[in-house]
C-alpha cells in the first residue's frame, strides 16, 4: 500500500511544479508498463512508441489538472496504454474492432482476417491460461475481480452490485490478488513485471 501513497504524493508534486516526481514515477513503473505493452504488440519500436504517447498524455491530463485517480497511478496509466494499444492496432488494421465483453477476452477480435495466426494463438492461450487461474478462485473473490478488472466497476459500484460492503468488496479483491498470486506460483507459471 505504501507505493500507492508514494504515487500519490509524487502525483501531487508533480502537478505543484516538480518536474522530478514524474522522473521518479516513469522509472518507478517503466519495465511493468513497457512489459505490458510489448506483450501485446510484441514489437520493440512499436513498444516505446506507445509508451513515449502513453506519457505525454499522462502529462498533458496532469497539466490540465483533469487527474481525479487517487491513489491509482499505475491501473490509470495501464489503461492509457491499453487504450493507445488498440489505436495503434485498428492504425495498423490489424485488430480493426475490439470487443469488451462479459469473458475474460479483453483483446477479444471479430472477424479479423489479417491478424497474424501465431500471435492470435498466443493470445488466446493467454487468455485461456488466465481464464482458467481465475476459475480457480472462490466465487465471492472471483465475482469482484471479473467486476473490478474486466467490467471497470468502481468499489461503490460492486458493493451496490453484491450487496455487501465497500471494505467486503476490498477484502474479496485483495484475498482474489493473494490467491491468484500462489495460484500462479503452485503451477510456476512465469509472468513478466
Amino acid at each position: 500500500m505504501e507505493l500507492q501513497f508514494d504515487d500519490s504524493a509524487l502525483v501531487r508534486d508533480y502537478i505543484s511544479g516538480d518536474e522530478r516526481a514524474l522522473e521518479i514515477l516513469i522509472n518507478r513503473h517503466n519495465q511493468r508498463i513497457t512489459s505490458f505493452i510489448y506483450s501485446k504488440v510484441l514489437d520493440r519500436d512499436a513498444t516505446e512508441d506507445i509508451f513515449q504517447d502513453t506519457f505525454i498524455k499522462v502529462i498533458k491530463t496532469l497539466k490540465k489538472g483533469n487527474y481525479s485517480e487517487e491513489g491509482k497511478f499505475l491501473p490509470w496509466v495501464m489503461r492509457i496504454a491499453h487504450n493507445l494499444i488498440i489505436d495503434h492496432f485498428r492504425k495498423n488494421k490489424r485488430l480493426p474492432k475490439f470487443e469488451g465483453g462479459e469473458d475474460f477476452n479483453i483483446f477479444s477480435v471479430i472477424g479479423d482476417d489479417q491478424l497474424n495466426v501465431e500471435r492470435q494463438l498466443i493470445k488466446d492461450q493467454i487468455d485461456t491460461d488466465l481464464g482458467m487461474l481465475i476459475d480457480e478462485l472462490p466465487d465471492d473473490q472471483r465475482e469482484v475481480l471479473i467486476m473490478r478488472i474486466y467490467k471497470d466497476m468502481s468499489f461503490k459500484d460492486i458493493s451496490e452490485a453484491t450487496g455487501v460492503s465497500i471494505n467486503t468488496a476490498l477484502g474479496r479483491m485483495r484475498y482474489a490478488l493473494i490467491n491468484l498470486r500462489k495460484i500462479i506460483q503452485k503451477n510456476k507459471i512465469v509472468l513478466t513485471n
